[in-house]
């Protein structure tokens, strides 16, 4: 099994997320992550799925996702040389004498204290999978109360929009 990382854009119509997912759960892929958000034309959402399959399927799920009504264009940026980032926020439990600490771990990875509590610290840190899940770890020793990600997003690198990438079959 082998992770594969599709950016799929698609008309910005009610539905399509719904199809495009539903797609995936029909046919027994497990979503990994998945985000969605309108692109620089209004008219156009950009939808990046994680999934975990087989090298041998990616091939049939972006041909079956191509079919779907609305959607413009499947890259597999897997393939391609790529920028990836998650947003992650991590509500951390701190005291006086732990504050400082998390503080300073939080400059290291160049996160950004967006809330300050009494009793808590909440953190926003963008990255990749590795350096968030690493510092996630980091504040386990400090009581993590709660955590939201977004989920992955890609862009290919370069000057070269995938809305002018040919299909990738």
């Amino acid at each position: 099994m082998k992770r594969f990382v599709l950016s799929i854009l698609v008309d910005n119509h009610a539905g399509v997320l719904s199809r495009v997912s539903g797609l995936f759960s029909r046919r027994g892929y497990n979503i990994d992550s998945l985000s969605v958000g309108e692109t620089d034309d209004p008219k156009v959402s950009r939808i990046t799925v994680v999934v975990i399959c087989e090298e041998d399927a990616i091939d049939q799920i972006m041909k079956q996702v191509e079919k779907l009504i609305d959607v413009r264009r499947v890259v597999n940026m897997s393939q391609r040389q790529a920028v990836y980032r998650e947003l992650s926020l991590i509500k951390v439990k701190c005291t006086a004498e732990t504050r400082g600490e998390i503080v300073s771990i939080t400059g290291i990875y160049r996160a950004n204290i967006i809330d300050v509590a009494k009793d808590s610290l909440t953190v926003e840190l963008t990255g990749n999978q590795q350096k968030i899940d690493s510092f996630i770890m980091l504040m386990e020793d400090f009581g993590i109360i709660e955590v939201v990600r977004t989920g992955l997003t890609a862009l290919c690198r370069g000057s070269n929009p995938i809305k002018n990438y040919k299909h990738n079959h």
